[in-house]
């Protein structure tokens, strides 16, 4: 028997078919596409409005504008102040949390398989030929910038806690007591959905778990560990729920500060 000295080289699977599946393999990376093209868009056009992100009468605020930092908030509005005057239209309101929000999903795991599918095409799916001649990974700009994902977990943590404190203010009524409202509940529900999909974070699973060697020595670390594990078997659809409650908040409080339509109460 022979054995051979040396390996063979290393190279792109020769395949010149697109590919040899003959499912709809195409459905699922164009429906992604679809929606969070539809989604980027509302957002955007929303984040750069400049308006009906307040309700001061119950105290609502879109998260597309927390925190309200720019001069040009209007009152009540700014929670931690405002940090400087007034700004070009092409800045946002709420600038410092848009970029570490938007970095903690650009980065996400799962959204990185979404849009490397979706739009990327790298490749679109499983045992489907990319259209990209050489392959480097998350190695070189600007996918290497994926490694700061941890970091703006970090950063996102602040976030939440200052989700939830606007949902605090948005348990006051009018007169400034208690008060419950349909507003309320949505603001409710997308903050817990929103610290469910942070937590389920894989960055967030492995800071709890992560590098130790024995778990009976940290019951504790190895307790948290697996209700982390258990949220992060639903990281992909936490991401996809957190967008559409966030959508819907949004416009929830739109069209309430637009005067479309009032806010439902139950009480005060």
């Amino acid at each position: 028997m022979t054995q051979t000295t040396h390996a063979p080289a290393k190279t792109r699977a020769q395949i010149s078919d697109k590919t040899l599946r003959r499912d709809q393999w195409w459905r699922e990376p164009a429906v992604t596409a679809t929606l969070l093209s539809i989604w980027v868009a509302y957002a955007t056009v929303h984040v750069f409005l400049g308006r009906w992100y307040w309700v001061p009468r119950f105290h609502y605020l879109t998260p597309f504008y927390s925190p309200c930092i720019s001069g040009e908030c209007v009152a009540g509005s700014s929670s931690l102040g405002q940090w400087f005057g007034n700004v070009p239209p092409v800045v946002p309101y709420a600038v410092v949390s848009l970029v570490f929000v938007l970095g903690f999903r650009l980065t996400c795991y799962y959204y990185r398989k979404a849009y490397y599918r979706a739009f990327w095409r790298a490749p679109a799916a499983c045992a489907v030929r990319e259209p990209h001649e050489r392959y480097s990974g998350e190695t070189r700009l600007p996918l290497i910038m994926q490694n700061l994902h941890r970091y703006f977990f970090y950063a996102v943590i602040l976030i939440s806690v200052l989700n939830t404190y606007d949902l605090v203010q948005a348990f006051r009524g009018p007169d400034g007591s208690f008060g419950l409202g349909l507003g309320t509940l949505i603001m409710a529900v997308n903050v817990v959905l929103l610290w469910a999909y942070t937590l389920s974070c894989h960055s967030c699973r492995h800071i709890t778990g992560g590098r130790l060697r024995h778990f009976s020595a940290h019951p504790a670390r190895y307790w948290i560990w697996t209700r982390i594990s258990a949220l992060n078997a639903r990281h992909m659809q936490l991401a996809w729920i957190t967008l559409g409650t966030l959508m819907l908040t949004d416009l929830y409080i739109m069209l309430l500060a637009s005067g479309t339509i009032s806010d439902l109460r139950f009480f005060n």
